[in-house]
């Protein structure tokens, strides 16, 4: 009887064990993984710079490296034509070096997008560096400048967002997510950006997402 109910209590340990020490998941390093359109085929620059731009207000999003760190595709070049936007900007891959990738969850208290929304010309008159449009949290008034490797331009937040590495094939015009720059910091909320969830797969598909209109645009 004491056998039993000493394996039956190594049995209830055991069980509770897992769950007071979950095993640890994600990735053992940074991977390729092709980005594919919102309709499922293959994500080019050609598309991006047609359908995206520094005007876009939609948020265009995509996980990497694991399926709980979001990240926002953005295209800083102005329209065919038009001036403003920026161009051959910091990690920029694509003809004019303005397509860039970035962190959708705030530095700050991790605040994810829609709270951290990008905000193009002209949605608040404030403008830093010159420029009109950057990645603002409404939550507590972290901004962060998209044309310059999202490094803080208001606070709380006091890191930049991590910066997703993107690759350009030029053959066939595809882009694809190879890693972090090697100056970004980790995601919050992981200790290391690699571990916290289990990695995307080969491909990832873009997802579309409405962003939070600010009732004032507040900047400490």
């Amino acid at each position: 009887m004491a056998g039993l109910l000493g394996a039956g209590g190594l049995g209830i340990a055991g069980g509770a064990l897992q769950y007071v020490q979950p095993p640890v998941v994600g990735a053992t390093s940074y991977f390729k993984t092709q980005l594919l359109d919102l309709d499922g085929s293959p994500l080019t620059a050609t598309k991006v710079m047609a359908e995206y731009d520094v005007l876009t207000s939609d948020l265009i999003l995509f996980n990497y490296p694991l399926l709980n760190e979001p990240n926002f595709l953005l295209n800083v070049a102005p329209p065919n034509g038009s001036s403003g936007g920026a161009t051959n900007v910091p990690g920029g891959v694509g003809p004019q070096k303005s397509i860039v990738a970035y962190s959708a969850i705030c530095q700050h208290l991790g605040c994810p997008a829609p709270a951290l929304s990008y905000y193009p010309p002209g949605t608040c008159s404030q403008a830093f560096n010159g420029r009109g449009f950057y990645l603002h949290c409404t939550c507590h008034g972290s901004t962060y400048d998209v044309a310059n490797g999202a490094a803080n331009l208001t606070g709380p937040a006091v890191l930049p967002l991590p910066q997703v590495v993107l690759e350009w094939n030029e053959g066939d015009d595809t882009l694809a997510a190879v890693g972090m720059t090697a100056g970004s910091p980790p995601v919050n909320g992981h200790l290391d950006t690699l571990q916290g969830d289990y990695p995307v797969g080969a491909s990832v598909q873009l997802q579309k997402q409405a962003p939070i209109s600010p009732l004032s645009c507040f900047f400490p």
